[in-house]
């Protein structure tokens, strides 16, 4: 007969997991995990397998294992995951490409019932046409004002109605609704909120840069220094060559209007006076 594990042991062989998967990992994926169910947990620890782990557990625990693993090893560069561990979340050990882990995590959706007091995350909208339900039910539908009729024995929705607006709380009637209509809604899966890598953390979106937008972002940087250098003639290497053109350039309007020349300024005043004799003789 196996024994069971007391709660100590078991906090002691988490923090053991932990601390192996913190020293064989250096990048870590914290999911959220609001409305995820185990048998769904379960199909993504399936797939991301052979190349990173799921672990989910209670938020002391986890920051507990973090702490003791950063105090033995004094890697506390760790310790800026501690602050995002927050509400329903679990941390995903990851090796190679985040970007192919985090694509392969959301493949994992289930579609579930609108539950009560869930913040709806779209627009909730039932179309017109039969519900399947029998007459009795059409009291339930005037209360939350929905226009019906009775067609061949089942109510009928005669117009769309939008039951519930993104961002607002799904109440306890709309709920029940969706769930006689057999509606599912939602759809719920591990969300990627934050990214930990070389004892940084930033946003998921970081992962979906592609070198077009870097490359963007750079040129955006660039042009901001060369025109703070301008407006305050703060000399630098990206303003350097707009400095010496401009510096070019009133130089050589001197010259044009003065009889001090250089070679420049000399071809310059030769191709004028050209120009001029052609238009004017």
């Amino acid at each position: 007969m196996a024994v069971k594990s007391s709660k100590a042991q078991k906090k002691v062989e988490y923090q053991k997991k932990m601390c192996r998967l913190l020293e064989e990992y250096s990048q870590i994926l914290i999911v959220g995990a609001d409305h995820v169910r185990s048998k769904q947990l379960q199909n993504i620890r399936r797939g991301v397998r052979g190349h990173s782990v799921v672990l989910m557990g209670k938020n002391t625990m986890m920051k507990r294992s973090l702490r003791l693993y950063a105090e033995t090893t004094g890697n506390m560069d760790l310790l800026t995951l501690a602050p995002f561990i927050v509400g329903k979340v679990g941390l995903i050990f990851a090796k190679g490409d985040l970007k192919e882990v985090s694509e392969e995590v959301s493949k994992y959706k289930v579609g579930g019932l609108a539950r009560a007091g869930v913040v709806s995350p779209i627009d909730i909208v039932i179309k017109p046409g039969s519900t399947g339900l029998d007459p009795s039910n059409i009291s339930f539908f005037q209360a939350l004002n929905i226009p019906t009729k009775i067609n061949k024995g089942a109510v009928e929705i005669v117009v769309p109605v939008e039951l519930v607006k993104k961002g607002e709380k799904v109440g306890t009637s709309e709920a029940t609704l969706l769930a006689k209509l057999d509606k599912k809604p939602f759809s719920y899966a591990l969300v990627v909120l934050f990214v930990y890598q070389n004892g940084s953390v930033f946003s998921p979106k970081t992962l979906h840069l592609t070198d077009k937008d870097l490359a963007d972002k750079f040129s955006g940087g660039v042009s901001m220094i060369v025109s703070l250098s301008l407006a305050i003639s703060y000399p630098s290497l990206a303003v350097a060559p707009h400095m010496f053109i401009n510096a070019y350039n009133n130089v050589l309007a001197v010259a044009m209007a003065t009889a001090y020349s250089f070679p420049q300024a000399q071809k310059v005043k030769e191709y004028l006076k050209l120009l001029h004799s052609s238009l004017f003789t």
